[in-house]
Parts: structure tokens; C-alpha cells; sequence
């Protein structure tokens, strides 16, 4: 997000890339069709338990493979926790605005669970308008994941926030997570300000 660096994890057009390098991900399989593979091999089989777990961990056929629970700012420095529950009101998000102080450094942490499949190339996605305007667009691989009981955290790579009296103001957000086969987990907005001071409204 800082406006003084390139950001080397900006992908403009990955839509475009995955075209020329032809790339077509694998036909997906059931978490049951991977389990019944080889299963005569033992080896083979305590291995993929050891990656998969047992099984789907609920049983409802129409709940969410995926559900997207938390995003939090992780910043060393901030006087609290800054945390959005993306299970609560979204549009009601929508209107919040959360805080950073110019030129810290932070993470973006998603936390969410899987619940019933594999999901294969989960990704994190966040356009940032200023004005109405875009003015960065960020691409984070989260990776490949099985159903378990507990939640997954992804953290992003450090960043640093916008310093300058220029880049303060507020920022608006708009982010997916989505996976290899373009399904659409989660899209949620929220406003991030960037400030001289955690408590300094300028």
C-alpha cells in the first residue's frame, strides 16, 4: 500500500498471465476419491491422514466448504487488536473504518475454516480506491487446504503503511477470497484511515 515502493506482491493481471502460461488447474477430487487411492499402502495411507484428517467435519451437505471468519491488521505497535468479524453484518462493516498509523508495519491475517472438501488455490485478493479512484490492487496465494476442526491462518508478507501527509486520509477496500476453480468464498468492503497518530484524527 505504500506509495514511496513498489509493491513486489501486486499481480495487475493475473487473469491475463495464467492465460499465456496456459495454465489450467487439475480436475478436483473428492476428499473421499483421495482417500480411497492407494489405499492398500500403508504408508502411503497414514500419510495423507496425517494431511487430510479423518474426514468432512460437518455434516450439513448445504454448509459452506469455506467460511471466511476473521481479518485482522497485526501491527506490533497498535494500542489494540484490530479486528474485523467477517460471520457478523458485512454491510454494517461496510461503514466502519478501522486505523493505522502512518508508516507502521503490519500483516493482514485471515483466519477461516474448511469444512468438508479440499479446496486447491485459495487466493486473497484486495482492490484499494481513495476517492473513488483505484490506486493498488494486491494478490495473495494462500495455498491448498483440507477439511479440519480448527481454523487456518494465513499472514501476508510485512508491509508498511503510507507515510506523508499526501497519503493520509482514508482508504476504501474491497476484498475477495477465492480458489482455483473461481469460486467466490467471501467479498466483504471496509475502510482503513491512515492517520499521524493512533488517536490523532488528522
Amino acid at each position: 500500500m505504500s506509495e514511496n515502493e513498489p509493491v513486489t506482491h501486486e499481480v495487475e493481471d493475473e487473469d491475463e498471465l495464467d492465460s499465456k502460461l496456459n495454465y489450467k488447474p487439475p480436475p478436483q477430487k473428492s476428499l473421499q476419491e483421495i482417500q480411497e487411492m492407494d489405499k492398500d499402502d500403508e504408508s502411503l495411507a497414514k500419510y495423507k491422514k496425517s494431511l487430510l484428517g479423518e474426514g468432512p467435519v460437518v455434516a450439513d451437505p448445504s454448509a459452506p466448504n469455506v467460511t471466511v471468519t476473521r481479518l485482522t491488521l497485526v501491527c506490533a505497535t497498535a494500542p489494540a487488536p484490530i479486528t474485523m468479524d467477517l460471520t457478523e453484518d458485512l454491510q454494517k462493516l461496510k461503514k466502519t473504518t478501522f486505523v493505522l498509523k502512518e508508516g507502521v508495519e503490519y500483516r493482514v491475517k485471515i483466519s477461516f475454516k474448511v469444512s468438508k472438501e479440499i479446496v486447491s488455490g485459495l487466493k486473497y485478493v484486495q482492490h484499494t480506491y481513495r476517492a473513488g479512484m483505484k490506486v493498488a490492487k494486491a494478490t495473495f496465494m494462500v495455498g491448498s487446504y483440507g477439511p479440519r476442526v480448527e481454523e487456518y491462518e494465513f499472514l501476508t508478507p510485512l508491509e508498511e503503511a503510507p507515510k506523508g501527509l499526501i497519503s493520509r486520509g482514508t482508504y476504501h477496500n474491497k476484498s475477495f477470497f477465492t480458489d482455483d476453480d473461481n469460486h467466490n468464498h467471501l467479498t466483504w468492503e471496509w475502510n482503513l484511515a491512515i492517520q499521524k497518530g493512533w488517536d490523532d484524527a488528522s
